[in-house]
This record gives structure tokens, sequence and C-alpha cells, in this order.
């Protein structure tokens, strides 16, 4: 039987898997092509109604500025901030990168799965926590803003 993991070697290696998947990944998703994170079916005009307003997840909108914007902290990455026109094509723009964020999130939450090839179970649970509380709440706010964006498109594809 092995001997324990010393707890600073969980935690330091924990810290560096993080930071370094998040690199990692953060640097792919820079590079995903465009046409990859666009789908038809969440065009406006197509396919299912878009989810109204009320249906957003409880009290986004007071936990939402809380999250950081990934954009613009690696190479090629844009602030979404400068994204906010309410011009067709800075919004398609936007749809596009809520999917490139979503990718990221998703693909980080299943990282932590990784974990498992050297962590204790305790160690396991406690990375795959981590990545919930870090990665569901910005999975949330990306479908959120997607939601609304298309809503915003569809009303100016309305109007011309």
């Amino acid at each position: 039987m092995t001997a324990p993991l010393p707890a600073w070697f969980v935690v330091l290696t924990s810290v560096v898997f993080w930071l370094l998947t998040s690199l990692l990944v953060g640097l792919l998703a820079n590079r995903l092509p465009e046409q990859w994170l666009q789908q038809a079916r969440e065009q406006p005009g197509h396919g299912p109604p878009v989810v109204p307003r009320h249906h957003a997840p409880p009290g986004i909108r007071v936990w939402k500025r809380w999250i950081p914007d990934g954009g613009p902290m690696l190479p090629g990455g844009i602030a979404k901030a400068s994204l906010v026109r309410r011009q067709q094509d800075a919004l398609q723009r936007l749809v596009i990168e809520t999917r490139r964020a979503e990718w990221v999130h998703w693909t980080l939450w299943a990282a932590a799965l990784l974990t498992a090839l050297w962590l204790p179970w305790a160690g396991v649970l406690v990375n795959g926590l981590f990545a919930c509380l870090f990665n569901l709440p910005c999975l949330l706010l990306q479908h959120h803003n997607r939601r609304r964006l298309l809503r915003c498109l569809a009303r100016i594809q309305g109007s011309q």
C-alpha cells in the first residue's frame, strides 16, 4: 500500500493543473474556426423559438457582473465589451464568442476528471467541486447572453 500524498502536493498539483489546463484550453478555443461555432439552428428565424426573458437563470442579473471576461486574457482574444453595439455584424460576432466561451467551460469542467490520474478520491472530489463552482455559472451566463443576443438579432432582422 502506498503512502497518502501530502496535502501540499495535492494543492500544488491541482493549482498547476488548473492554470495550465485553462491556458491550453483558452489557446485552443481562440484557434477554433468561426464556422465550427456557428449553428444554423440558433440563427434567428430557424429552429425553436428563442427563450423568453423570464426564463433566465435565478439571480443572473445579480451575480453576472462578478464573472470576469476571459476573452482579452489570451493572444487573439476579444473583449466582449468591445462588441457591444446594436449592429448586426457585431451581435453575430458576439454570439460566436458566447459559443467559444461555452466550449471553453464545458472542456474545463470535463478536465476535472483528469485529476483522477494522480489524486486520491478526496482530491478528485474537491477538484470536481471547484470545476462546478467555476464553470457552471459561466456556462449559464453564456447561454443566457446568447439567447438575449439572438432576440436582439431577430428584432433587427425583423425591422429590415
